[in-house]
């Protein structure tokens, strides 16, 4: 790749190296420059700007990041549309992320310009969560360099998902002892299983010597559970001790007893009747993170639990003064999973300009309509609204079918700023954006959707993106939540198309095909449509 201060009049087709502002419009570094963004730089009088221009060799940064992503993910994992050099991975289930952490540094080795980032190994995650990143460092990478990475990576990166387990759990006591203590045992084993999909069908409190338990166990196993718990009144000290002595007695056998994790260190690993039979340790009454979880995911998720696994715990084993740890949980951080985007199909206007209903038009064998809400449903948006007015009953018949939310306008007459008011107040409480599209722009696919989804990142000032081709800006549009409140006070039938300019710094523009900036409002416009193919 090559670097140089050049001409505008040379720049075309380069990428644009530093920021910089023409015609009153912000051009960001990154930018491939059209022929649109060179006239506007010439006409603002700037004579030299630096770019990079790619070579033969070189494979542009979202392309690269796309291949090794997509090589990478496999069972358990789907890929990010990629953005400015970035592809991310997410979890598709929950469980836990399983890589090998040598083919992780050898991809990371091959050349300066491919960076891949993992949360750390056995991870649990939910379904949305951030698992791994792609980041190309310069605009473009050596094809070499992308093509060792790809062969390297080879379907890396799994999810091994939980399992919905039913379990047995066997708790002693001793003479004296509390019941509220038994009790505790399983409150805190069922808050650890209810993420995981776990279910507690057996349960037994009996002395705590090895004849009862050994019976306790023998019925437990009639039940036939995926896996046994053993909260003793007294903490195990010894592989010969009452909870493993009872295990063997049962016709089990002890694997490993004791673990380089602390809290933890007394835990118990044995098989009875083919299935896994834990002997747990106190720390396990909390709620804290210990070394049970370690091996209750593993469990749960398919994964060995074994001596060798549990040996292989020591780094980052030492939990005592950690006050959290990554756990099952109900929701990641905004910043670790993927943006939750809502698609609002505006479609209730009255297709003044086309004399019929224009929403109703057919091009290659489907409504315009149709084709707008197939291409939303088909991306990550979730979920997708549609907003009727004008000849509500025939709009929504040709979206017989489609898993949609259908929002009906009655102030549609006063233009399109209500129907996208009616469209906001219908978005979830979750939604962190929205896709705002027109529904007589049948060329915007699902591909496009997923691009302008993954170039959304208000941390990063990219909380509005708007599709363009060759400079001009078309449709659709992503806004963020904190945008929802200034939409809802447009009026008129311009929509938000005024709050662009007022927040240009916090703008992204999502460089695309011609097929954004064609609304389908009059005959001629269909007929041009029509003209493209067999419609």
């Amino acid at each position: 790749m090559l670097f140089a201060t050049v001409s505008p009049a040379d720049a075309e087709g380069c990428v644009l190296v530093h920021s910089l502002r023409a015609g009153g419009r912000l051009l960001k570094k990154g930018r491939v420059l059209a022929p649109a963004d060179i006239q506007e730089i010439r006409n603002a009088g700037i004579v030299s700007i630096t770019v990079a221009r790619l070579e033969p060799d070189d494979i542009a940064e979202d392309e690269a990041a796309a291949r090794i992503a997509h090589a990478l993910a496999a069972d358990g994992a789907r890929v990010g549309a990629a953005f400015t050099g970035r592809s991310n991975l997410y979890a598709t289930v929950s469980g836990i992320m399983t890589f090998d952490r040598a083919t992780i540094d050898l991809i990371n080795g091959i050349d300066e310009s491919i960076t891949l980032a993992t949360l750390a190994p056995f991870a649990p995650v939910h379904p949305g969560e951030m698992i791994a990143t792609v980041k190309i460092i310069p605009y473009a990478a050596p094809r070499n360099a992308v093509e060792q990475a790809t062969a390297l990576a080879s379907g890396a990166i799994r999810v091994a998902g939980f399992r919905p387990l039913q379990c047995a759990l066997i708790s002693t006591f001793l003479p004296g002892q509390k019941p509220a203590l038994l009790d505790k045992n399983r409150t805190a084993l069922e808050a650890r299983l209810a993420p995981l999909g776990g279910t507690v069908v057996f349960e037994r409190r009996v002395a705590h010597r090895i004849e009862p338990l050994t019976q306790a166990l023998c019925e437990a196993a009639l039940q036939q559970p995926d896996v046994f718990f053993v909260f003793g009144a007294s903490a195990i000290s010894d592989r010969r001790d009452i909870i493993p002595a009872a295990i063997v007695a049962g016709g089990g056998e002890i694997e490993h007893f004791g673990m380089p994790v602390d809290p933890g260190n007394l835990l118990l690993v044995a098989q009875l009747k083919g299935v896994p039979a834990i002997g747990l340790p106190s720390c396990a009454r909390s709620p804290k993170t210990n070394g049970f979880d370690f091996v209750l995911q593993r469990i749960f998720a398919g994964l060995p639990a074994g001596r060798d696994e549990i040996m292989r715990m020591g780094v980052g084993g030492l939990l005592q003064e950690i006050p959290s740890r990554p756990q099952p949980r109900d929701e990641a951080p905004a910043e670790l999973r993927a943006p939750r985007i809502a698609a609002i199909a505006l479609a209730a206007g009255m297709s003044s300009r086309m004399g019929v209903n224009k929403l109703l038009q057919e091009w290659r064998g489907k409504a315009l309509l149709r084709w707008t809400v197939e291409a939303a449903l088909a991306s990550d948006a979730k979920p997708v609204i549609v907003v009727t007015g004008h000849d509500a009953t025939s709009t929504e018949g040709v979206l017989r079918g489609l898993d949609v939310v259908i929002v009906r306008n009655p102030a549609y007459r006063d233009g399109l700023s209500t129907s996208l008011r009616a469209g906001l107040s219908a978005l979830p409480e979750s939604a962190d954006g929205a896709l705002v599209m027109l529904g007589d722009m049948p060329e915007v696919s699902a591909n496009l959707l997923n691009r302008m989804i993954a170039g959304f990142s208000p941390p990063d000032g990219r909380s509005i993106c708007v599709a363009v081709h060759e400079g001009k800006r078309g449709n659709p549009v992503l806004w963020s939540r904190a945008f929802f409140g200034e939409m809802a006070t447009v009026t008129g039938d311009t929509g938000a198309k005024g709050l662009l300019a007022a927040n240009e710094e916090q703008l992204c523009e999502i460089e695309t095909g011609p097929g954004v900036l064609r609304d389908v409002d009059t005959p001629e416009a269909l007929a041009r449509l029509r003209a493209t193919g067999s419609g």
